[in-house]
């Protein structure tokens, strides 16, 4: 297997872009993500995409030909690839193209993630997103992903004395690192109190716990670490990547408030890059509900179980805090396009290692972390990166 490297990064504005098609937000960040490395047409040997649900979005499947097509990349043929595993089809797109690349089949290889959601009303949205759980067990007697993660959050709120506060403390602090990035779909502050008071959704989230419906679009570039140089200087290396599965449905876990999806695939990227979690200096992680980040930094061993809560709202995860979680305001403010998050995430973290993050910049940053999750827990993704 050989060593891979990210060379180019794109990414479009997240949010109700209704003035935006699908075809035209991947194109836009799959552009992007090329001239930002230096290459050309020519030089691409295969495209990957992660979309969840663009048939019931936008009556719209074939993606793989969709893509080629409207990047003009059709006319050489290049072989192209749609890959699906719920919300967390981008962070899979990566570690197919990735394995693409380390395996010797492919050199270059664009992999972009997109999702168009706002072009059906938000029940219908609800809807296609449940198709994520499972429709024989959850979704046929109404439960949707906010009732889910409402059930995760009152169970880890009774084992572990987390509070509603500590919740609300997430959205509250990727809301201000939302304010820091030109890309995502919320930029304003937001309250405890705003955050107590907003309308509930399935007790005891309130709207402001939940990640929104969003569109957008990001692409990455990857090389073997080898030839990396030839394109750019601003290399970065993914040291590690893990994947896992879990059981579809809530109830066939032994403790919904820990997912062994995530554990698993941590434990895979941690050992293949050599590094534990004291030495990650930021991540992007799953915060699709406030719950889900306090999940995440627990199951990935930033924080022991039982402590995620009081970590956040002692501060431990702002950008200035000894594990940065989210510094591009996550799920809850960045925008959640399904089928881009995970792109968006390793786009965030690249950004940072290469010292570019603007205002939202983490401090001596040199190894990140991406954890990306689909439905709720049943798939998880986790990429390492480091500055080379």
């Amino acid at each position: 297997m050989r060593d891979v490297a990210i060379i180019g990064v794109g990414i479009t504005k997240f949010g109700e872009l209704w003035d935006k098609s699908f075809r035209a937000l991947i194109t836009e960040a799959g552009t992007k993500a090329i001239l930002d490395a230096g290459i050309e047409g020519k030089d691409i040997d295969a495209l990957f995409v992660g979309s969840m649900s663009p048939g019931r979005f936008i009556g719209q499947e074939h993606i793989g030909a969709l893509v080629a097509d409207s990047s003009g990349l059709h006319v050489m043929n290049i072989p192209t690839t749609r890959v699906e595993n719920a919300c967390a089809s981008g962070g899979l797109a990566l570690r197919q193209a990735y394995i693409s690349v380390a395996s010797g089949i492919h050199d270059i290889v664009v992999v972009g993630g997109v999702e168009k959601m706002t072009d059906v009303i938000g029940g219908e949205a609800t809807d296609i997103l449940a198709m994520a759980a499972d429709q024989e067990w959850e979704a046929f007697f109404g439960v949707t992903f906010p009732a889910l993660y409402a059930m995760i959050a009152r169970r880890h709120m009774h084992e572990y004395g987390t509070t509603r506060e500590q919740l609300a403390e997430v959205a509250v602090k990727n809301h201000d690192n939302g304010l820091l990035n030109p890309n995502a779909h919320f930029r304003r502050k937001i309250t405890v109190d705003s955050v107590l008071n907003a309308t509930m959704v399935a007790d005891p989230l309130t709207v402001l716990d939940c990640s929104p419906i969003s569109d957008g679009a990001a692409a990455l570039v990857l090389a073997p670490l080898d030839k990396a140089k030839q394109y750019t200087d601003k290399i970065v290396k993914i040291s590690g990547s893990g994947q896992a599965s879990d059981s579809l449905a809530l109830h066939g876990r032994e403790d919904i408030c820990t997912f062994k999806a995530t554990v698993e695939a941590a434990r895979q990227a941690y050992k293949q890059a050599g590094v534990e979690p004291k030495d990650i200096d930021l991540a992007e992680v799953h915060d699709c509900f406030t719950i889900a980040e306090i999940l995440a930094i627990e199951d990935l061993g930033f924080v022991k179980k039982g402590e995620g809560g009081k970590a956040t709202e002692e501060g431990r995860t702002r950008i200035d805090g000894d594990i940065p979680i989210n510094p591009s305001g996550g799920l809850k403010a960045k925008g959640h396009p399904v089928g881009a998050t995970g792109i968006a995430q390793a786009a965030e973290v690249v950004l940072q290692l290469r010292g570019e993050a603007g205002e939202r910049q983490v401090k001596d940053a040199e190894i990140g972390l991406t954890h990306n999750i689909g439905g709720s827990g049943a798939t998880c993704v986790v990429h390492i990166l480091e500055v080379v």
